[in-house]
Protein backbone atom coordinates (compact mmCIF):
# COMPACT_ATOMS: atom_id res chain seq x y z
CA UNK A 1 0.00 0.00 0.00
CA UNK A 2 1.28 3.44 -0.88
CA UNK A 3 1.99 5.77 2.00
CA UNK A 4 1.25 9.44 1.44
CA UNK A 5 3.50 12.15 2.79
CA UNK A 6 3.04 15.85 2.19
CA UNK A 7 6.10 17.84 1.16
CA UNK A 8 6.13 21.30 2.70
CA UNK A 9 7.20 23.27 -0.35
CA UNK A 10 5.75 24.94 -3.39
CA UNK A 11 8.94 24.26 -5.35
CA UNK A 12 8.05 21.76 -8.09
CA UNK A 13 11.75 20.94 -8.62
CA UNK A 14 11.97 19.65 -5.04
CA UNK A 15 8.68 17.73 -5.30
CA UNK A 16 9.91 15.95 -8.43
CA UNK A 17 13.37 15.25 -6.98
CA UNK A 18 12.11 13.85 -3.65
CA UNK A 19 9.15 12.06 -5.21
CA UNK A 20 11.36 10.23 -7.69
CA UNK A 21 13.68 8.97 -4.99
CA UNK A 22 10.95 7.82 -2.57
CA UNK A 23 8.83 6.09 -5.21
CA UNK A 24 10.67 2.80 -4.77
CA UNK A 25 9.59 2.69 -1.11
CA UNK A 26 5.90 2.97 -2.04
CA UNK A 27 5.82 6.54 -0.72
CA UNK A 28 3.84 9.09 -2.68
CA UNK A 29 5.05 12.65 -2.16
CA UNK A 30 2.28 15.20 -2.46
CA UNK A 31 2.95 18.95 -2.72
CA UNK A 32 1.36 21.01 0.03
CA UNK A 33 -0.24 23.17 -2.67
CA UNK A 34 -2.56 20.23 -3.38
CA UNK A 35 -4.08 20.85 0.07
CA UNK A 36 -3.99 24.65 -0.15
CA UNK A 37 -1.73 24.79 2.89
CA UNK A 38 -1.31 28.39 3.99
CA UNK A 39 2.10 30.04 4.00
CA UNK A 40 4.01 29.95 7.25
CA UNK A 41 6.65 32.51 8.23
CA UNK A 42 10.16 31.04 8.21
CA UNK A 43 11.23 32.80 11.38
CA UNK A 44 14.07 30.42 12.25
CA UNK A 45 17.68 31.55 12.12
CA UNK A 46 18.91 28.09 11.06
CA UNK A 47 17.96 25.57 8.37
CA UNK A 48 16.90 23.12 11.13
CA UNK A 49 14.52 25.59 12.77
CA UNK A 50 12.91 26.57 9.46
CA UNK A 51 12.48 22.95 8.33
CA UNK A 52 10.76 22.06 11.63
CA UNK A 53 8.44 25.09 11.35
CA UNK A 54 7.45 24.11 7.79
CA UNK A 55 6.98 20.38 8.52
CA UNK A 56 4.88 20.99 11.63
CA UNK A 57 2.68 23.49 9.80
CA UNK A 58 2.09 21.17 6.81
CA UNK A 59 1.31 18.18 9.07
CA UNK A 60 -1.11 20.27 11.10
CA UNK A 61 -3.01 21.60 8.08
CA UNK A 62 -3.17 18.30 6.13
CA UNK A 63 -3.35 15.66 8.85
CA UNK A 64 -0.63 13.73 6.98
CA UNK A 65 2.99 13.01 7.90
CA UNK A 66 5.17 15.77 6.47
CA UNK A 67 8.66 16.25 5.09
CA UNK A 68 10.13 19.73 4.97
CA UNK A 69 13.40 20.71 3.40
CA UNK A 70 15.26 23.84 4.22
CA UNK A 71 18.34 24.33 2.19
CA UNK A 72 20.57 27.02 0.91
CA UNK A 73 23.96 28.19 -0.15
CA UNK A 74 26.70 29.15 2.30
CA UNK A 75 29.48 31.25 0.76
CA UNK A 76 32.64 31.59 2.86
CA UNK A 77 33.63 35.02 1.51
CA UNK A 78 30.18 36.34 2.47
CA UNK A 79 30.37 35.02 6.05
CA UNK A 80 27.92 32.24 5.26
CA UNK A 81 25.42 34.35 3.31
CA UNK A 82 22.98 33.93 1.68
CA UNK A 83 22.35 30.99 4.08
CA UNK A 84 18.73 30.73 5.28
CA UNK A 85 17.91 33.68 2.99
CA UNK A 86 19.10 31.88 -0.18
CA UNK A 87 15.67 31.85 -1.86
CA UNK A 88 15.09 35.53 -1.07
CA UNK A 89 18.67 36.83 -1.26
CA UNK A 90 17.66 39.51 -3.78
CA UNK A 91 14.40 40.19 -1.94
CA UNK A 92 11.11 38.46 -1.22
CA UNK A 93 9.74 36.90 -4.40
CA UNK A 94 13.10 37.17 -6.18
CA UNK A 95 13.67 34.85 -9.15
CA UNK A 96 16.56 32.40 -9.31
CA UNK A 97 18.20 34.72 -11.86
CA UNK A 98 17.89 37.77 -9.59
CA UNK A 99 19.45 35.83 -6.70
CA UNK A 100 22.32 34.63 -8.93
CA UNK A 101 22.91 38.17 -10.20
CA UNK A 102 23.10 39.52 -6.64
CA UNK A 103 25.51 36.73 -5.66
CA UNK A 104 27.80 37.33 -8.64
CA UNK A 105 27.79 41.07 -7.92
CA UNK A 106 28.71 40.44 -4.27
CA UNK A 107 31.54 38.12 -5.38
CA UNK A 108 32.79 40.27 -8.27
CA UNK A 109 36.11 41.31 -6.71
CA UNK A 110 36.64 38.22 -4.59
CA UNK A 111 39.00 35.37 -5.40
CA UNK A 112 37.99 33.40 -2.32
CA UNK A 113 35.07 31.47 -3.84
CA UNK A 114 34.55 28.34 -1.74
CA UNK A 115 30.96 27.54 -0.91
CA UNK A 116 28.64 24.71 -0.01
CA UNK A 117 25.02 23.84 -0.29
CA UNK A 118 23.34 22.66 2.90
CA UNK A 119 20.15 20.65 3.11
CA UNK A 120 18.17 19.82 6.22
CA UNK A 121 15.27 17.41 5.82
CA UNK A 122 12.80 17.03 8.66
CA UNK A 123 10.21 14.25 8.80
CA UNK A 124 7.32 14.58 11.23
CA UNK A 125 4.86 11.72 11.71
CA UNK A 126 2.21 14.22 12.85
CA UNK A 127 2.00 17.88 13.91
CA UNK A 128 2.74 17.12 17.57
CA UNK A 129 5.68 14.78 16.85
CA UNK A 130 8.13 15.37 19.74
CA UNK A 131 11.00 13.57 18.00
CA UNK A 132 11.12 14.61 14.35
CA UNK A 133 13.70 12.86 12.20
CA UNK A 134 16.37 15.37 11.17
CA UNK A 135 18.76 14.59 8.31
CA UNK A 136 21.38 17.04 7.12
CA UNK A 137 24.15 17.04 4.54
CA UNK A 138 26.36 19.44 2.63
CA UNK A 139 27.88 19.63 -0.86
CA UNK A 140 31.19 21.43 -1.36
CA UNK A 141 31.94 23.54 -4.41
CA UNK A 142 33.03 26.97 -5.60
CA UNK A 143 31.18 29.93 -7.05
CA UNK A 144 32.02 30.44 -10.72
CA UNK A 145 32.43 33.86 -12.36
CA UNK A 146 29.91 33.05 -15.08
CA UNK A 147 26.82 30.87 -15.14
CA UNK A 148 26.56 27.80 -17.30
CA UNK A 149 24.08 24.97 -17.83
CA UNK A 150 20.31 24.91 -17.77
CA UNK A 151 19.50 22.00 -15.46
CA UNK A 152 18.64 22.07 -11.78
CA UNK A 153 17.37 25.20 -10.09
CA UNK A 154 18.45 27.93 -7.68
CA UNK A 155 22.19 28.60 -7.70
CA UNK A 156 23.08 25.47 -9.71
CA UNK A 157 24.29 27.43 -12.79
CA UNK A 158 27.11 29.08 -10.77
CA UNK A 159 28.03 26.17 -8.44
CA UNK A 160 31.20 24.49 -9.76
CA UNK A 161 31.62 20.82 -8.85
CA UNK A 162 35.35 20.11 -8.95
CA UNK A 163 35.13 16.30 -8.87
CA UNK A 164 33.00 16.22 -12.04
CA UNK A 165 34.46 19.36 -13.68
CA UNK A 166 30.94 20.67 -14.28
CA UNK A 167 28.45 23.17 -12.95
CA UNK A 168 25.67 21.69 -10.85
CA UNK A 169 23.29 22.84 -13.60
CA UNK A 170 25.12 20.58 -16.10
CA UNK A 171 24.72 17.37 -14.10
CA UNK A 172 22.27 14.65 -14.98
CA UNK A 173 19.57 13.96 -12.41
CA UNK A 174 21.39 10.73 -11.46
CA UNK A 175 24.76 12.48 -11.05
CA UNK A 176 23.21 15.19 -8.92
CA UNK A 177 21.22 12.82 -6.68
CA UNK A 178 24.37 10.77 -6.00
CA UNK A 179 26.44 13.66 -4.63
CA UNK A 180 24.22 16.64 -3.83
CA UNK A 181 23.36 17.92 -0.37
CA UNK A 182 19.69 17.00 -0.92
CA UNK A 183 20.56 13.61 -2.39
CA UNK A 184 22.75 12.75 0.63
CA UNK A 185 20.18 14.00 3.16
CA UNK A 186 17.48 12.04 1.36
CA UNK A 187 19.60 8.86 1.48
CA UNK A 188 19.70 9.29 5.27
CA UNK A 189 15.92 9.70 5.32
CA UNK A 190 15.43 6.66 3.09
CA UNK A 191 17.58 4.60 5.45
CA UNK A 192 15.25 5.70 8.25
CA UNK A 193 12.13 4.78 6.27
CA UNK A 194 13.55 1.36 5.31
CA UNK A 195 14.09 0.51 8.96
CA UNK A 196 10.71 1.79 10.20
CA UNK A 197 8.13 1.24 7.43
Amino acid sequence: MTKQIVLATGNQGKVKELGGMLESLQIEVLPQSQFEVSDVAETGTTFVENAIIKARHAAKETGLPAIADDSGLEVDALNGAPGVYSARFAGVGASDQQNIDKLLDAMASNDYRTARFWCVLVYMRHAEDPTPVICQASWEGTIANLQHGDGGFGYDPVFWVESLQKMAAELTKEEKNAISHRGKALQQLMTHFKSTL
